[in-house]
């Protein structure tokens, strides 16, 4: 059962998954992964956040550049935590994205991480999973630890 779930708002941003996918591996988080736009997919993106809970999920990263409108779409058809991840590559060199991803109504909120900030996204999740799954936690509390020996 996937506790977290990824989307990606194109192809272009895989490298980002790839980053996303190494480390929920690290702390031995389940995940599932998908592509799909909140522009150009916008009924299979709404069935994908309002199917998450029922189907096992906990936290959503959702990861798009430019308009960046999928982490609060997906915020939108959803009460699951959203992790939203902007990105660069735009001509705003992900300012953008930045602003989307922050300016969210009240009542649909996102968390949001750095520009390119897949890691601090899993770690964010690692962090709201922990409250519930001590075999995550003990990773996360490894890794912090591992921190401090840099």
């Amino acid at each position: 059962m996937s506790l977290v779930r990824v989307i990606l708002g194109s192809k272009s941003d895989l490298a980002h998954g790839e980053n996303i996918k190494s480390f929920l591996d690290r702390f031995g988080i389940d995940y599932d992964f998908h592509i799909s736009s909140a522009h150009r997919k916008p009924d299979a993106t709404a069935k994908l956040a309002k199917n998450a809970e029922q189907e096992g999920v906990e936290v959503i990263i959702a990861v798009a550049g430019m308009a960046a409108h999928l982490p609060g779409v997906v915020a939108s058809h959803t009460t699951l935590p959203v992790i939203g991840v902007p990105l660069s590559g735009s001509a705003l060199a992900g300012i953008d994205a930045l602003y989307a991803v922050v300016q969210m109504p009240t009542g649909v909120p996102v968390a949001c991480v750095a520009v390119d900030g897949s890691k601090n996204a899993v770690i964010l999740a690692a962090q709201i999973l922990g409250i519930k799954h001590p075999e995550i936690k003990r990773a996360l509390t490894a890794y912090k630890q591992s921190l401090a020996k840099v």
